[in-house]
């Protein structure tokens, strides 16, 4: 009974291993599969990897020439300041340079109109100075005469001899007045 059990055991089905006819159907289908995986699945994802990593690198690409591109926008920026900083430094320069010539010229023009009006009112000056000396003469000969009439006891009223005194009155005043007294 031994042996028929066994045989009996032997000829039951292992649950372990499968069957021939299942390995090969197995076999047969995973080859199926495999050739159809293999010849369209796999260059799909094949295309699709390599579109991928274009894009990337595309990306990347496009990430360097905008990073280039605004770094030669900044250095010409920068250039642009700079520009502008030496043009604004010109212009503050010009502009201080021209307004000391401006002042330089006001300075000039007011110290001619200071001149001019200074050598005016000296003119006018001298030309009042003249004008009362000949008054102040004129009024001093006419004293003098009337004086002189009221010493001497008779009238110096002839305008010849009036003149003549009169003259004679101012030179003596003349001479006997300190040197410069009478010439300022």
């Amino acid at each position: 009974m031994v042996k028929s059990e066994l045989y009996l055991a032997a000829e039951e089905h292992n649950p372990v291993l499968p069957e021939i006819s299942e390995i090969i159907l197995g076999l047969v289908s995973f080859g199926i599969l495999l050739f159809v995986l293999w010849k369209f699945a796999v260059p799909k994802f094949e295309a699709l990897y390599k579109e991928r990593t274009a894009k990337i690198e595309g990306g990347i690409e496009k990430a360097e020439q905008a990073q280039a591109e605004a770094q030669r926008a900044l250095e010409q920026y920068k250039a642009q300041l700079a520009e502008a900083r030496a043009e604004s430094a010109r212009i503050r320069d010009d502009a201080r340079a021209e307004a000391e010539q401006i002042k330089a010229d006001l300075h000039a023009q007011a110290q001619e109109e200071a001149s001019r009006i200074i050598a005016q009112g000296q003119a006018q000056l001298e030309a009042q100075r003249a004008q009362i000396v000949a008054e102040l003469r004129a009024d001093l000969g006419r004293n003098s005469v009337e004086l002189a009439s009221r010493i001497v006891g008779e009238s110096l009223e002839d305008e010849a001899r009036q003149r003549g005194t009169v003259d004679r009155f101012l030179a003596e005043l003349d001479s006997n007045a300190p040197a410069g007294a009478g010439k300022k």
